[in-house]
């Protein structure tokens, strides 16, 4: 077989050049995602090529799919090839001293270690060591990152790079690969949302498949002479889908030893997955006996393995050389420090799936023998070739002690693809599938895995094998994951319930289930019944039995109390055990500061809820209960829309949709936010459509503070639309449930907009009943948005009773409050109340300073539509009245620049609204926003109003000027 030039990068001239200058322009972030095969790591060599030993340090990270419980690992061992950028010890950070015990290769180079946190407060331990990384980075600097194949990486991994890209060191650029499709959670390689920091360079770049065109263009290259001709490679094409590193290995395999392609028709005859066996195959050929072995060891090791473990695990006799022979046939090569495998694992898996079956299983039994003689022994790799060896006992041993070891280290995805990988083997013995699947549901009790989970515990309570202890548990779990991560409440509650009759000797386990069937935000039971549940858990613990289930039920009562504004709510919130020596009991403290996060959210607790939501994720990265963090980040979304964080709130919201599309309740908050962020901006369609599966005709399964805050948004969309009727239906619905739920205190912003209603469809009676009855429910309660919502609702009666003196003063006090909070939308609003009863009594001044003050904070959140209902009534009211009261004018725009009302304009009508829509949402005449439009059509350089497209905030030049 003729050679072939060295791989070459065709078809990615963008993508590198865009790569390219993101990594020289530090501080960066940049992630290139693609399948397999398709050319990340090609790209990120071809554009970090050039800079080694130019001044950059460029240390490489890699994730391993068969990997061990070592949080940090591949970042960590990129850092230990940075000793050369580093200054003298004197000019580092004493911090990075904390990297000693982690870096033995930089121990000299490094400062003291400082002294270490106290043994029970790993929070500290951790926070240590992502300062110390941050620094050493920036001593360091300028560097650029790689961390390759970011899919398989562990959560300590995820959260160490989240936190570098918070706010990264000025020298770091930062690049990481992966594959979209395999990330544990979808669509956020960092674990969570990735919020770009100011002044951070951040690039997205995605490799799709070469065209027909980059086939013959990398083929040519590869061949080192003329392209092949057009109907080969639109052949080649079509039978390698256009990814890069097939392409490469099968024309390495058709080349004649004359370095001749064959005929197009060659290629018919096989499949891809054939092809590139074939291609391996053909690589194969002619190696010695030892040279083999030594291939196939490394395919079936899998990972990149020193040269020891390879002669061990290939059966021949290191003296024969075969690891030399692979390396020199170019089959095998060596990859950084001293190790060796393949260049792809297509490649390794091609190979490994050509070995004979006996052969495959002697070699993982070899593996295993030499795998367990290291100290300490790799769990999961013991667990994995014993697996594949056929060596089942050996499996369930090593398997459970790698399960246990993760799960102890916090490693959780791991934990419960190890234990779904058991329960999922056919001979695994009847007897130890109870004992599996309850650890199984423990421990995803605390991830983020659930869907495989749930079949398994399904199939398994189908079965009557299971004694009723631990069929009990077993459904108890059940429960808990669908009312949980599964977003089911329904079905989970229902689980739960079935699971308490076999739980009858087991109370603290019924405790446990009862405990979370008392949270009063879901279901349709009145307060009264959640407490009964959560008085007969407190009964059924039994002191000092189970920690862990004391903690459970301990933290749900927390979250009951402060639910409904009790005020010891904060006090008893004091009592979690956050410094418990035990994970699992601080796992569950982890979730009950998330729960006490939500509920001081319903009651306008904002500060006290962004330190619940602290405590909650410290805690919970500590443990590995990633659950926990997940409710926090998905809560965050309503935390800024009420505190009016509302910058770049829209694209989290759509991301959180996008996430949680199999569990959509999950996302309930996410479409609160996007339908209030519509409904300010006057975009009633997607306001309606997203308030509509917020929850609110979820009877059992919504969770009711969002619910009843969405229906609250329906009805003044109703009610701005002129449409009475849906809006008093609306309005009945959400009152008959929270009246039936009996928890007045999430009423805030439900009462007012019912209270309008009624009023407006002349039902002044049952309006002031519901404003009583809101009163009475919330007396005694520490609830500040429940009170400030009630004296919303006695303005709106006091100015339909024409009595505006006490509209105003009920107006002054909600907006008072609001602003305290701080909850400057809700200001706003009430300050636009106020000043229609001020105007009411003749005070135009004040009125005008009311309107001037709401328009600008509404102008500042990008509530387009109220900015402009203020700016028309400031034209009202005419600009001689009172104080000037125009909001400040925004540069003007020019040479294709849009200005703030054009863009407001661009953006409806890339929504697909009409000239006369967009008039009514911007208060405008319907002239005005002709010539508007036209001036947009003119500026962006399109023909008709298709071709526009909503304008990115970049491009907006300042705040709205008044019309």
């Amino acid at each position: 077989m003729a050679s072939l030039a060295s791989p070459a990068l065709v078809g990615r001239d963008a993508q590198l050049r865009l790569l390219v200058s993101t990594i020289t322009s530090p501080p960066a972030v940049t992630q290139v995602q693609g399948e397999a095969g398709i050319g990340k790591t090609s790209l990120v060599r071809a554009a970090i090529g050039p800079l080694t030993g130019g001044g950059r340090t460029v240390p490489l990270g890699h994730c391993h799919q068969i990997r061990e419980p070592f949080p940090y690992g591949p970042v960590l061992d990129a850092l230990r090839h940075v000793a050369a950028a580093l200054p003298d010890r004197d000019r580092l950070s004493p911090v990075t001293g904390a990297l000693r015990g982690y870096l033995p290769e930089l121990a000299g180079r490094l400062p003291p270690a400082p002294s270490p946190p106290p043994m029970d407060d790993p929070r500290a331990e951790r926070h240590h060591l992502f300062r110390a990384v941050h620094a050493l980075l920036a001593a360091a600097g300028p560097v650029v990152l790689v961390v390759e194949d970011l899919h398989w990486a562990d959560d300590g991994t995820r959260d160490l790079l989240r936190f570098l890209t918070d706010q990264p060191p000025d020298g770091l650029a930062l690049v990481v690969t992966f594959r979209r499709e395999e990330l544990p959670v979808p669509g956020l390689p960092f674990g969570h949302a990735y919020r770009r920091a100011p002044g951070v360079r951040s690039e997205v770049i995605s490799l799709t498949p070469l065209d027909v065109d980059g086939v013959r263009s990398l083929a040519g290259a590869l061949l080192g002479q003329a392209e092949p001709t057009a109907a080969f490679a639109a052949r080649l094409h079509e039978r390698t889908a256009g990814v890069p590193f097939v392409i490469e290995e099968v024309v390495r395999s058709l080349l004649d030893d004359e370095g001749r392609l064959p005929e197009p028709a060659a290629l018919d005859r096989m499949a891809v997955p054939v092809l590139l066996r074939e291609a391996m195959a053909e690589r194969l050929t002619g190696l010695s006996p030892a040279a083999l072995g030594a291939v196939r060891a490394a395919a079936v090791l899998g990972l990149p393995a020193e040269e020891p473990l390879i002669n061990a695990v290939s059966g021949h006799d290191p003296a024969e050389s075969g690891l030399s022979r692979a390396l020199q046939a170019g089959v095998l090569l060596e990859h950084q420090d001293g190790q060796y495998g393949f260049r792809h694992d297509l490649a390794r898996q091609a190979v490994y799936d050509a070995i004979p079956g006996p052969d495959r299983r002697l070699i993982h039994r070899r593996a295993m023998a030499a795998l367990a003689a290291l100290d300490p022994p790799p769990l999961v790799q013991l667990a994995h070739h014993a697996r594949r060896a056929g060596d089942f006992a050996a499996w369930q041993r090593h398997g459970g002690a790698a399960a246990e070891h993760a799960a102890a280290l916090g490693d959780i995805p791991l934990a419960v693809e190890l234990l779904e990988g058991l329960l999922a083997d056919p001979k695994l013995p009847r007897e130890a599938r109870g004992p599996l699947a309850l650890r199984l549901s423990r421990v995803a009790a605390v991830g983020l895995s659930h869907r495989r989970v749930v079949r398994i515990l399904r199939h398994l309570l189908s079965d009557d094998f299971l004694s009723r202890k631990v069929r009990g548990q077993a459904r108890l779990n059940l429960g808990v994951l669908l009312s949980n991560q599964a977003g089911a409440i329904t079905a989970g509650r229902q689980e739960i319930l079935a699971a308490l009759p076999d739980l009858a000797d087991s109370p603290c386990l019924a405790a446990r289930g009862l405990a979370l069937l008392a949270m009063p935000a879901w279901g349709g039971e009145p307060l009264a019944v959640h407490e009964e549940w959560m008085a007969q858990a407190e009964k059924l613990l039994v002191a000092g039995q189970d920690p862990e289930l004391a903690a459970a039920v301990l933290a749900n009562r927390v979250s009951l109390i402060m639910m409904i504004g009790s005020p010891d709510a904060f006090d008893l919130a004091e009592t979690l055990p956050v410094n418990d020596p035990s994970t699992a009991v601080r796992r569950q403290v982890a979730r009950g500061y998330s729960n006490l996060y939500d509920a001081a959210l319903a009651l306008g607790h904002y500060a006290a809820a962004g330190r619940f939501a602290d405590q909650s994720r410290r805690v919970a990265e500590e443990t590995g209960a990633l659950y926990p963090v997940f409710l926090v980040e998905m809560s965050s979304i309503r935390l800024d829309l009420l505190t009016g964080r509302w910058d770049g709130l829209r694209e989290r919201a759509v991301a959180a949709v996008e996430m949680t599309y199999e569990a959509p309740l999950l996302a309930v908050e996410a479409r609160l936010a996007l339908g209030v962020l519509a409904l300010a901006r006057g975009e009633w369609d997607e306001a309606g459509e997203h308030l509509e599966v917020a929850g609110v005709r979820d009877l059992d399964s919504g969770f009711l503070p969002v619910a009843v805050a969405g229906s609250s948004g329906l009805v003044e969309l109703h009610l701005t639309r002129g449409a009475l009727e849906p809006a008093v239906r609306a309005a009945d619905l959400a009152v008959t449930r929270l009246r039936r739920k009996g928890v007045w205190v999430w009423g805030d912003q439900l009462v007012p907009a019912a209270v309008a209603a009624l009023l407006r469809a002349r039902r002044p009676a049952e309006a002031a009943g519901l404003v009583a009855e809101f009163a009475a429910g919330i007396e005694g309660r520490t609830a500040p948005s429940a009170h400030a919502g009630l004296d919303l609702a006695r303005g709106v009666l006091a100015w339909d009773a024409g009595a505006f003196e006490e509209a105003a003063r009920c107006y002054a006090g909600a907006r008072v409050a609001y602003l305290a909070m701080p909850r400057p939308y809700s200001a706003a609003r009430a300050a636009e109340s106020e000043a229609g009863a001020r105007f009411a009594l003749g005070d135009r001044e004040r009125a005008t300073e009311l309107i001037a003050d709401a328009g600008e904070r509404y102008a500042a959140l990008g509530a387009t539509h109220d900015a402009a209902r203020c700016r028309r009534l400031l034209r009202e009211i005419g600009p001689d009245r009172g104080r000037t009261a125009t909001p400040r004018r925004g540069r003007k725009a020019g040479n294709g620049v849009l200005s703030p009302r054009e863009s407001e304009v661009a953006r409806l009508v890339a929504l697909g609204r009409t000239n006369r829509e967009i008039a009514e949402v911007l208060f405008l005449s319907q002239r005005t926003v002709d010539t508007h439009v036209a001036r947009v059509l003119q500026k962006l350089g399109v023909r008709t109003r298709a071709d526009v497209r909503e304008p990115r905030p970049d491009d907006r030049p300042g705040p709205a000027t008044p019309e």
